[in-house]
């Protein structure tokens, strides 16, 4: 896993610019802490940032191959699961080898198959090609997009990285905001694929391609989601995701360094971990190596709406039932408004607050033991696991499923601002939209179509935010994590899996509980839904208080912009109005963006 950066201009002489491409990739040190590289041409400069996981002496980037007088660039972040196979096809067909990584196997895909190789690659990517045959800058990204890449058009030139400050560290970009980023800000998980909340800059949306020419830029998809007949009957259905599952697993077990697996104690990571576990018994390569989470304030632990249990009881249930070797992580809420902070630097946007430095306060922790980590994040989309599956079954909404806030949502911001911007018809727009790119099936019921539609919702918008959270938190401390649900021939066969099978017997991921069978004990593979456990407590609420107060009394804030000073007040009171402090669910999303704004300097051009 690493970070790649670049910059190609159609009429710039840039060979002298190494030090700023430099500069550029300088900023992902954290996503590749082992070796770092450059390339530079009159018409290109090309960075990359290693974090070594295949191949440990090979495999150097950016990585080139000579064709006659040309030279053909990558730089590439990722894991690419099925290199060994494309490797022994490309020898086939007579390529050579001077390397065992999978990085090598991607350079020379190209070379055989160019923009053709997307289709054969099965993994989590994002890579460049800078091609000096056809002076053309090739972008690919995976279909899921788990791995992250961004690029801005300036002119003549187009800058490229895997975070945005990789840009901004171009003097031709600036981070700037306008008003379709600042609902971005506001409504969570509703962007479109390829927005990327900044002005001028896009992400390449997942399953697609860029191609920059000079004759300029070309969008090209090369996967999306079909909708086809379901066929098989319940039992096929069951077998055939185990038996996926138990490939994939295996193909991402991989690695020449330490790998893990982050284990809850819930249906989809004990899942995960029992499927590695087999094999790496199977293959002689001792006990995989588990790790849960916990807070020190959780002894006082009380059930409510998102954690239904506590994860430790159950994570070692797990282990102890896989037979894993089991750490249990104690993480102190104490630390979590300061890390809170680092997490804004990490995703390089407000995030989520206090579940971004939760997630961030454990990988840094597991980094200390393992260089590789296998997670069971992406089922609850995949398979239908969130509360709002079954809300939508029974009464569907004309909604993403997850929003959660009230009518009044404009009143939180600047008076001006309202009166140019209006949240509620931007999500309803954005949900418009969404919906209407859903492939539909001929004689599917009214509740099918929908559940297609809440599937469909959750894979391209909710399950995107969620990766990026995951990536940029791991990446951070340079570990990296993959992700087997995403695996896209799991995606494809489970997104057309009917609800009625679903949500077999009133319960909710009928298909992967039963697919458990045999792997983990019932009372995981049944057990409740419980979200990440929540580091929130006295310390990290009186922090949140004194932080409002602060803003409050500070006139010059950049967030009064875009925010009302007068609703943030009445939020602050009422937050106090009981004597305890309980913050409305805006307040802290308000306290981030103010946070943003200053770190990164954003000009505001509403």
């Amino acid at each position: 896993m690493c970070g790649i950066a670049g910059w190609v201009d159609r009429e710039r002489d840039i060979s002298q610019q190494r030090t700023t491409v430099e500069a550029m990739t300088a900023t992902m040190a954290c996503r590749g802490p082992d070796a770092s590289g450059t390339w530079i041409s009159p018409r290109a400069g090309i960075g990359h940032r290693r974090l070594s996981v295949i191949d440990l002496d090979g495999g150097a980037q950016p990585m080139t191959a000579r064709v006659g007088d040309d030279t053909v660039v990558l730089s590439y972040s990722g894991e690419v699961y099925n290199f060994k196979e494309l490797r022994a096809q490309l020898k086939g067909l007579g390529h050579p080898f001077r390397t065992e990584s999978d990085t090598e196997v991607v350079l020379r895909a190209y070379l055989e198959w160019g923009t053709g190789l997307a289709h054969r690659l099965n993994g989590m990517y994002a890579f460049a090609v800078w091609d000096e045959r056809t002076q053309e800058l090739v972008l690919v990204r995976d279909r899921l997009g788990v791995k992250p890449l961004y690029y801005t058009l300036q002119g003549s030139a187009l800058l490229f990285g895997s975070e945005p400050k990789a840009l901004f560290a171009n003097p031709l970009s600036r981070p700037r905001i306008d008003l379709d980023g600042i609902a971005d800000l506001f409504v969570i998980a509703a962007k479109q694929p390829g927005d990327a909340v900044y002005r001028d800059l896009r992400e390449v949306a997942p399953g697609t391609i860029v191609r920059c020419t000079r004759e300029g830029v070309r969008i090209e998809r090369y996967w999306e989601l079909e909708a086809q007949p379901h066929e098989d009957d319940p039992d096929t259905t069951v077998s055939t995701v185990r038996e996926l599952l138990t490939d994939i697993v295996e193909r991402q077990l991989v690695a020449d360094v330490p790998i893990c697996s982050l284990l809850s104690g819930g249906l989809d990571s004990s899942m995960v971990t029992a499927l590695a576990a087999s094999h790496l018994e199977a293959a002689a390569r001792g006990k995989v190596a588990t790790f849960s989470v916990d807070f020190t304030h959780e002894a006082q632990f009380a059930a409510g709406a998102l954690h239904s249990s506590r994860d430790s009881p159950f994570a070692r249930e797990a282990a102890d039932f896989i037979g894993t070797s089991h750490r249990e992580i104690l993480l102190d809420a104490g630390t979590l408004y300061d890390t809170q902070d680092q997490a804004i630097t990490a995703r390089d946007l407000p995030g989520m607050g206090d579940q971004d430095a939760s997630l961030l306060m454990l990988f840094r922790e597991v980094r200390k033991h393992s260089t590789v980590a296998l997670s069971g994040e992406a089922a609850d989309e995949v398979f239908g696991g969130y509360p709002w599956y079954q809300a939508e079954a029974t009464r569907p909404t004309e909604s993403f499923p997850w929003a959660a806030w009230s009518d009044n949502i404009n009143d939180v911001l600047a008076p001006d601002l309202r009166a140019k911007l209006d949240l509620n018809a931007y999500t309803a727009d954005r949900h418009a939209a969404a919906v209407a790119e859903v492939p539909t099936l001929a004689g599917e019921d009214a509740q099918q179509r929908r559940m297609r539609e809440v599937f469909y919702l959750n894979l391209t918008r909710f399950l995107p935010f969620l990766l990026d959270r995951k990536d940029r938190m791991s990446m951070a401390v340079g570990l990296e994590v993959r992700v087997p649900f995403c695996d896209h021939r799991l995606v494809e066969y489970a997104w057309n899996i009917p609800w009625s099978l679903q949500a077999a017997e009133g319960m909710q991921k009928s298909v992967l509980r039963k697919a458990a069978a045999g792997l983990i004990p019932d009372s995981i593979a049944y057990r409740k839904k419980s979200a990440f456990p929540s580091g929130v407590d006295s310390a990290y609420l009186k922090a949140t208080r004194e932080r409002a107060q602060a803003l409050l009394d500070d006139p010059g804030a950049p967030v009064w912009q875009l925010v009302d000073a007068g609703a943030v007040r009445g939020m602050v009171e009422a937050s106090v109005g009981s004597g305890t402090f309980s913050p409305a669910p805006m307040l802290p999303r308000i306290l981030l963006i103010d946070a943003w704004l200053r770190r990164y300097q954003v000009q505001v051009v509403s």
